[in-house]
């Protein structure tokens, strides 16, 4: 899916567009300085849970099948196999939103080697190590994981992190015949399973993610707001499975965020914002509603394989230059579907799929990377730069209609939102913990019923003998 959209709407036509030749291959509500403290829940209570050890099997449909060592939670699941040849960044990777519902292989051999940090909160209230409070990728597979670790920041250990989000995790996978097969063949639906023995039978039924509406479990079910005390911009931003990085570059750079569910109307508010945006988000970009492409009028293709890793080389088309991005995706446009009022942005120069596009007269623009990837790279960090330019712009050129317009809500409005994202769907891997919790606390409470009904008859027993 078009991962970004920048946007602000002016009055009047900008200067005509000029990009370069395509290569052959390939509002009124804003933060108030009074407003209270931005409160967050405490950090999680980091339960210590059993790391399986077990036997465990990746089973990819119609294809090979690899076993290896449990070495996260025991339990088995089925998604999309897809793999990154990102060599660092395995934290922000895995509580990426995008990756909801997919098996993460990493082709980088040794993961785990500088463990998983603590759940510590920035001075914006945003988490500093991790994009989203929970593990998306609903499976790890890893050649060799680090049962040691050596960071700073660390405070657990990978393996015992994923068994705590209850993730299966399996290693001692030959991740270059996953990997190869994962290219050739494009990704593909696979399940792990944890467990002494292997029944090819209990494979058979793969849950295929791209059938589901990823992007609803994944947004928030209400507004919540991030305030931002040094700046007078405020930006609505449609929640698809938005990073805490892109809170990040907002809230650094003087722009308050309020961000909406996927699919709030924004149409009827976005009139007291300066600048509205849409975040990226996990799965097959037609169960969105206001993804830029597709409300362009321009189609989606599924890619082979997809772009994921640090290391990809887009192209600008407007300057020329090339940016190493940092890029999870398995969709992009179609560029020949392309209206005659957009044009081509930006170019993977690995495979020339799309990258971006961008409105030839208004300054509205989407890119399909990670301009912010906290693992980095941040060569293209400069596009927010250049949307809150646009903003600024389009807020000065509103005081001719209305010079007293303030984009400022009222402290009570702000004090009145959550903080943080709201009733987010939990993973499958927490909704069987929870579950198994629930179960834990029924047994519990039966055995203490049944211990309370023995007690009680044996003292009526005794009253009767006395």
């Amino acid at each position: 899916m078009l991962k970004y959209l920048f946007t602000a709407a002016p009055r009047g036509p900008l200067a005509p567009w000029k990009p370069l030749a395509t290569p052959s291959r390939y509002r009124s509500l804003a933060t108030a300085a009074e407003n209270t403290p931005r409160q967050t829940r405490p950090p999680p209570n980091r339960r210590s849970i059993a790391v399986s050890n077990d036997p465990a099997t990746l089973t990819i449909k119609g294809g090979p099948i690899f076993h290896g060592r449990s070495f996260g939670a025991k339990s088995n699941i089925s998604g999309e196999a897809v793999f990154t040849t990102s060599l660092v960044g395995y934290p922000e990777s895995l509580t990426d939103p995008s990756y909801r519902g997919q098996i993460l292989v990493f082709t980088q051999p040794l993961i785990g080697n500088y463990g998983v940090p603590s759940f510590a909160r920035d001075e914006y209230g945003l988490l500093k190590y991790f994009e989203s409070p929970n593990m998306q990728a609903c499976g790890v597979v890893v050649a060799d994981a680090a049962e040691q670790y050596s960071h700073w920041t660390a405070v657990e250990s990978l393996g015992e992190w994923c068994a705590r989000e209850g993730v299966p995790a399996i290693t001692g996978v030959d991740t270059r015949a996953c990997v190869t097969h994962l290219r050739e063949q494009g990704s593909s639906l696979a399940r792990i399973t944890v467990g002494e023995e292997y029944d090819a039978d209990e494979d058979e039924a793969f849950v295929d993610p791209e059938q589901i509406n990823l992007v609803r479990q994944v947004s928030t079910k209400s507004p919540f707001h991030v305030p931002c005390t040094n700046g007078d911009l405020h930006v609505a931003l449609i929640d698809c499975g938005v990073k805490e990085n892109i809170l990040r570059s907002f809230v650094s750079r003087g722009a308050s965020v309020t961000a909406f569910p996927y699919d709030f109307p924004i149409h009827k508010v976005a009139h007291h914002f300066d600048g509205v945006f849409i975040s990226n988000g996990p799965g097959d970009p037609t169960h969105c509603q206001q993804t830029l492409g597709l409300a362009a009028g321009a189609k989606t293709i599924k890619l082979k394989y997809g772009n994921r890793a640090h290391n990809i080389p887009a192209l600008d088309l407007t300057t020329g230059r090339c940016h190493i991005t940092s890029q999870n995706h398995g969709y992009a446009l179609d560029p020949t579907t392309l209206p005659s009022d957009w044009v081509q942005y930006f170019v993977n120069l690995n495979d020339s799929s799309n990258e971006g596009i961008v409105h030839t007269s208004r300054p509205i623009f989407g890119t399909q990377f990670h301009p912010e990837a906290k693992g980095g790279p941040q060569d293209t960090a400069i596009l927010f730069d250049a949307y809150l330019d646009s903003v600024r712009k389009y807020k000065e050129s509103q005081k001719v209609f209305a010079p007293d317009r303030e984009a400022r809500p009222s402290p009570l409005l702000v004090d009145l939102l959550a903080k943080e994202r709201v009733d987010v769907t939990p993973t499958q891997g927490m909704a069987n913990i929870r579950a198994a919790e629930e179960r834990m606390r029924g047994a519990n409470g039966a055995r203490e019923r049944i211990d309370a009904a023995v007690e009680g008859a044996q003292q009526g027993m005794a009253a009767a003998a006395a």
